[in-house]
């Protein structure tokens, strides 16, 4: 984009859940955040002068994850300034420490750049073959036993072969039987995972592990608060297959201090709350290196940023199923979803760039 004419507008927006989410930070009602764009206001794309070509990002902080909503507009402002007199790496430059903010702008100038060279954003981050699908999880939320087995049923007959179930809330005893009877539910055919959002002591995480092994859980997810990095290698330690994966951990210590404590199998990567799809798929090449599993999921973000992380998994060689099924969760969203959702995977756009048009117009 040398020598390009950038100008980089945003806008806020507001996305109403379909129904409250209840986090330890709070009741999120809706998600609030910043669609962007990046123009090329020359029109090289195909040499025609004023035909412009546009890459869409998103920006939508989340309180825990993310600086504030006031801090990542601050910092899209200054994008905004800088790109016009330095260009791409200013705009990055003067969002460096805001990652929602550097999320929107990196993706709005890796979709600009995928659109003009004509290729699918996997395709331009990777560089690898094409890839049709994406595998995903449907996620089963906090229910009684009965209704937890009804849901991750008709989440198999909807073609899902894995499903991560939400722990935590409930007794552990409680969370362990609906474990038990999902399974009872799906047969073997359906790989469970449980993720726990921190909910857990040691000794109650090491009891729901001990009969979580002898299920056939696939996966725990941060059993422990983000900080127990010993605990989280203590219980891996006692495992006798159900993979230990972190993931607020991810943000707190980074993956030289998980990899040093031995304290996961897999780390979930969030491109909202990394700084954007570059700086997570570095991740995901980096963790799986050292031999560790990479799993993409989103911050229940619009359709931008969602088809971004759809993208990212995608350009991951072999990754497995990813929490990328959210879009139900939104009552609205900021435009026409591009991915279809069929038989347990994300059908991956093939389109130029991220695949998606029209949404600054509404």
């Amino acid at each position: 984009m040398t020598g390009a004419t950038l100008a980089l507008e945003y806008r806020p927006f507001s996305l109403p859940l379909s129904s409250p989410l209840e986090t330890a930070d709070g009741r999120i009602e809706s998600r609030d955040g910043f669609l962007i764009r990046v123009v090329d206001e020359r029109g090289e794309d195909d040499g025609r002068p004023g035909d412009a070509t546009v890459g869409y990002g998103e920006a939508t902080p989340l309180a825990g994850w993310t600086e504030s909503v006031s801090g990542c507009e601050a910092a899209l402002e200054r994008a905004r300034e800088a790109i016009r007199s330095g260009g791409p790496s200013a705009a990055l430059e003067a969002v460096d420490r805001q990652v929602a903010a550097r999320h929107a702008v990196s993706l709005a100038l890796a979709d600009l750049q995928a659109r003009r060279e004509a290729t699918p954003l996997y395709q331009y981050l990777g560089r690898g073959p094409m890839v049709g699908r994406v595998p995903v999880n449907a996620t089963i939320g906090d229910g009684s036993p009965s209704e937890t087995a009804a849901d991750t049923r008709e989440a198999a007959d909807r073609g899902f072969g894995t499903c991560k179930l939400k722990v935590g809330i409930r007794s552990v005893e409680e969370d362990v039987e609906r474990v038990r009877r999902a399974g009872e539910a799906t047969g073997s055919g359906v790989t469970l995972r449980a993720d726990a959002n921190e909910a857990w002591t040691f000794e109650e995480a090491e009891t729901a592990l001990e009969a979580f092994d002898e299920i056939g859980l696939s996966v725990l997810e941060q059993p422990l608060p983000a900080g127990a990095l010993e605990g989280h290698a203590a219980l891996r330690a006692r495992s006798d297959g159900v993979m230990i994966a972190v993931d607020e951990g991810m943000l707190e210590h980074g993956v030289d201090a998980i990899c040093e404590a031995g304290a996961a199998d897999a780390v979930v990567l969030k491109p909202m709350a990394l700084g954007g799809i570059d700086v997570a798929r570095k991740m995901a090449v980096w963790v799986t290196e050292l031999g560790l599993t990479p799993i993409v999921t989103t911050t229940i973000d619009g359709v931008v940023a969602r088809t971004g992380a759809i993208h990212l998994a995608a350009s991951i060689p072999g990754i497995p199923a990813c929490g990328l099924a959210t879009a139900e969760l939104l009552a609205e969203d900021l435009g026409r979803d591009p991915v279809l959702i069929e038989n347990g995977a994300a059908v991956v756009p093939q389109a130029k760039g991220l695949g998606i048009d029209g949404v600054w117009e509404r």
